[in-house]
């Protein structure tokens, strides 16, 4: 039988951490809990969860600055991180993706939506059947194999999410991706994000990479050119 997810709670409300642990708990799901974003970045770095649920408002270390530390640091980078918060306003999920967030799930939140955002998370989180190599495209190179991107031989460090919509676009230059089909295909269709969430990322990658690289077709979506 294969060995269920593991997932890290973040929040400083004991009710919450209750709550989604019993939720969670029930279908399977190993969970460990953090009361603050200090306590939770070193969770992510002792258990190596599959998926961070992190709050946004907490004393000390808030979530978003427990998101950006652990983007920050190369050995756990990659985690699957989704912001769990009662604030659900644009600007505030526009913060948290610009942290690196993979997902902004807004409470309350019902037991079986909790349950059906975290499977899908994870579900978008596996690589199926995903090519191992390179894909080089002028200064740049994408390694799909350790999840990196390289511009003239030095690293960029890019989240999850970002990576994968930089992998998508750079994998057929010249193609328009639709807004529709990005988030399909990076996010996944049962995980809803706000609106802006698709731009939020273009632009983090832009300032990585480059302006030039990734067009926007208005009215459309976005498109790749080497």
């Amino acid at each position: 039988m294969a060995k269920k997810p593991t997932i890290l709670l973040v929040d400083d409300d004991p009710d919450i951490r209750e709550f989604v642990t019993f939720n969670l708990a029930k279908e399977g799901y190993n969970v460990v809990t953090a009361k603050d974003g200090a306590e939770g970045v070193e969770a992510v770095k002792k258990h190596r969860p599959d998926l961070v649920l992190l709050d946004v408002m907490m004393p000390g270390m808030d979530g978003i600055e427990a998101c950006e530390a652990i983007r920050s640091n190369p050995e756990i980078a990659s985690t699957l991180i989704a912001f769990l918060s009662a604030r659900g306003e644009d600007y505030s999920q526009v913060a948290g993706f610009d942290a690196g967030a993979d997902d902004y799930i807004t409470k309350p939140i019902r037991p079986k939506v909790l349950v059906s955002r975290v499977k899908a998370l994870l579900r978008r989180n596996v690589k199926e059947s995903e090519p191992v190599g390179n894909i080089e495209r002028g200064d740049l190179l994408i390694n799909l194999e350790k999840y990196q991107v390289f511009r003239d031989g030095s690293v960029v460090d890019m989240p999850r999410k970002e990576f994968e919509l930089l992998h998508l676009l750079a994998s057929k230059p010249g193609k328009v991706f639709s807004r529709d089909s990005i988030m399909d295909r990076v996010w996944g269709s049962e995980v809803v994000v706000g609106g802006r969430t698709i731009d939020v990322h273009i632009r983090k990658i832009r300032e990585k990479i480059g302006d030039d690289r990734i067009k926007t077709i208005k009215g459309v979506g976005y498109k790749f050119e080497e």
